[in-house]
This record gives C-alpha cells, sequence and structure tokens, in this order.
C-alpha cells in the first residue's frame, strides 16, 4: 500500500507557504484539556480503568467536545494530543464523507447507479446497483464479510494490488436494497469511484486535502492507497484523537463548518437513518433503528438520536445531537463488541456531568 502523510501533500493551485483556510472554530489550545468538573474527571477514570481480568479495555485516547469545544481529554502513555491513531472502519464514514462533498458538488447522487464499467452489460443484473446500495451495504453481491481470512474482505487487503477489482467481480445473489451484509469491499468499489470521479490518487489526496481535512483544520492524517491508487477507503486512516473529533464535528453540525454548508441539509439524516431492519445507517452505525443493538445501546445509556463511527478494537466517534456533544474513544478492546459496555457508560457519564 501507498501512504501520503496529509500535512506533507500540498492541494493543487497552492504553494507549502500557502495558509491554510480552517473554517472550523478552534477547539482546543496546546495543551491537554483537563476537565474541570469532577464528573467529568470520574467519566475519564472509568474510561482508562481496567478490569480485574481481560478482556481488557486499554483505552489510548477519549475527547469530549461540547458546543464546539474539548472540554476534557486523556491520553495513555506515549500519546499526545497529535498521534495520528488507527480508525480501522471508522475510515468508511470518511469516506462517506467524500461521497458527500461529490454530492453536494453535483457529481454524483446517491440514487445514481454506480459507475462501474464492468457492470454495465445490457444483460447484467449488477447494472441496477446504486451508489447508496454501496454505501448501506445492500448491492446483492456476495461481498458478505465473515473475517474468516477466506473472505474477500480478509483477501482484498493482503493479496491484490487493484482492492477493488475483486469485489466489483462479485456475483449477484439477491436483488439490490433487499439484503443487507457487513461489507468492506462495497465501501472499497465507492473508493475506486471518487479516484475515477476525481481523476487519480493524487487528486483524491488534494480533494479531500481541500474540501474536507482543510476546512475543519485536520492535521495529523494519513490516507493510504493501493497500488493502483484507490484509496485504502475501509479501514486504514490514521488521525487523531481530536482530528476525529473534527471530523465528528462535521456531522454534529448537520455538514456545515464555519457557516459555509458542504454536505447537503439532508445528508447527515440521510447517513444515520437505519438500514432495512438493522442499525447501520450508510457509513455510521446508529441508534435510530428498532434493531435490538440500538435498543441495547439506548439502555446502556446511548441516546436514541445517537450515530457513531465504529472500527475494530473499539474505535469509536460518537455523535450526540441532542447532547451537542461528540465523544471519540480510541483502543485497542479486544473484547469482540469493542467494550460497548465501557463506551456506554463513558456517554452516560459525561451527558450526567454536562447537563447540570
Amino acid at each position: 500500500m501507498v501512504s501520503w502523510n496529509m500535512k506533507k501533500c500540498v492541494p493543487h493551485g497552492t504553494s507549502p507557504t500557502t495558509p491554510i483556510p480552517v473554517r472550523l472554530k478552534v477547539i482546543a489550545g496546546a495543551a491537554v484539556v483537563e476537565p474541570s468538573d469532577p464528573g467529568l474527571k470520574a467519566a475519564l477514570d472509568h474510561a482508562f480503568e481496567e478490569p480485574a481480568e481481560p478482556p481488557f479495555r486499554k483505552t489510548k485516547a477519549v475527547v469530549v467536545v461540547h458546543d464546539g469545544r474539548v472540554i476534557a481529554e486523556r491520553y495513555a502513555d506515549g500519546i499526545g494530543v497529535d498521534t495520528p491513531l488507527l480508525g480501522f472502519s471508522m475510515t468508511k464514514s470518511v469516506i462517506n464523507a467524500l461521497i458527500g462533498l461529490l454530492t453536494q458538488q453535483g457529481l454524483v447522487t446517491p440514487s445514481m447507479t454506480a459507475p462501474i464499467a464492468e457492470w454495465r452489460g445490457a444483460d447484467d443484473p449488477r447494472r441496477e446497483i446504486e451508489i447508496e446500495h454501496l454505501m448501506r451495504m445492500t448491492t446483492g453481491l456476495a461481498l458478505d464479510e465473515t473475517n474468516s481470512g477466506f473472505d474477500l474482505s480478509s483477501q482484498m487487503l493482503y493479496l491484490y494490488d487493484d482492492m477493488a477489482a475483486p469485489a466489483v467481480k462479485a456475483a449477484l445473489i439477491a436483488p439490490p436494497g433487499t439484503r443487507w451484509a457487513y461489507s468492506s469491499p462495497s465501501t472499497q468499489i465507492l473508493a475506486r469511484i471518487i479516484r475515477d470521479i476525481v481523476g487519480g490518487p493524487e487528486q483524491t489526496l488534494a480533494f479531500a486535502w481541500r474540501e474536507l481535512f482543510n476546512p475543519l483544520g485536520m492535521r495529523d492524517v494519513t490516507l493510504e492507497f493501493d497500488a493502483t491508487g484507490t484509496l485504502h477507503g475501509t479501514s486504514y486512516m490514521l488521525a487523531s484523537a481530536r482530528d476525529w473529533a473534527r471530523f465528528g464535528l462535521l456531522y454534529l453540525n448537520d455538514g456545515m463548518i464555519g457557516g459555509r454548508r458542504i454536505l447537503h441539509e439532508d445528508w447527515v439524516d440521510f447517513s444515520a437513518s437505519a438500514t432495512l431492519d438493522t442499525d447501520y445507517g450508510a457509513g455510521f452505525w446508529t441508534n435510530r433503528s428498532e434493531h435490538e443493538h440500538a435498543k441495547g445501546r439506548v439502555r446502556l445509556g446511548i441516546p436514541r438520536d445517537a450515530f457513531f463511527a465504529s472500527g475494530d478494537l473499539g474505535q469509536r466517534i460518537v455523535v450526540l445531537p441532542s447532547q451537542h456533544l461528540v465523544i471519540v474513544r480510541l483502543g485497542d478492546s479486544v473484547d469482540p463488541t469493542g467494550d460497548i459496555r465501557g463506551l456506554g457508560r463513558l456517554v452516560s457519564d459525561v451527558i450526567a456531568a454536562t447537563q447540570h
């Protein structure tokens, strides 16, 4: 895979000395923000404490943003405010944003048929697959993710220079829009669509830098690309915990940055609305669902209107519109749920501390 650090890459039309236009208000100063509220301090204490027996929590970073400012944060030893941390599948939510930007700019729409040449045959049933089906993982393609090591999701990471190539060759096993299965290859196809629309790998990098990361003030970000120049859209973006929080603020603010709309006015609700009978939206997981997992998270104290980016080992950006909160938790939790109970306690403790 090819890797570029965003701080070291300059978009077309600029020079290394060109000021970078940041539209998001400053969320914190250079120093770690220690919580002044004892309830917030207790919330961080709980987030970092370890149980007596495995599975351990191994929290690396927590950042709490309320009303656009960091009000509490903590980092594990060796990690600071500018340490890039791997987001795993939170990267899929960034793909959502890039598709959203292209939609706002009139270059795509979720309802358009996916511009995949391999699916354009007159008798090919895959020609009916829409961009929204890829975003919601309802393509009907045989791309189910099992993490067995033998499924395409696992193989594309290690066996293919062009990670989208085997995905676009998959057979249709259900009508598009009728069946959901978690599928990293579906998101990788979206990454190829982004590359093709903007014109290549350098243009993809410049587009993300110019339209998303720069306006949000994200600086400590690294994107990775496969050997053909397609963004690794499923798993391997790195960013500091504060930068992940800045990304969450885009969705908390309904797609606005500094008074400028960069995502369509319906985009956030579209992204957070449940797909079929699941608790998955379009690039985000959601509590706006009747699914048992969504109801379980509500019982843990994560409000019904919440939605979140989620990655392996408990990487989370929780967006809480009714509370004006974004909560980021990053770590190495090997618990199969990514320590969802710990996340529930963190969220409920923070809400309690910010409501008084």
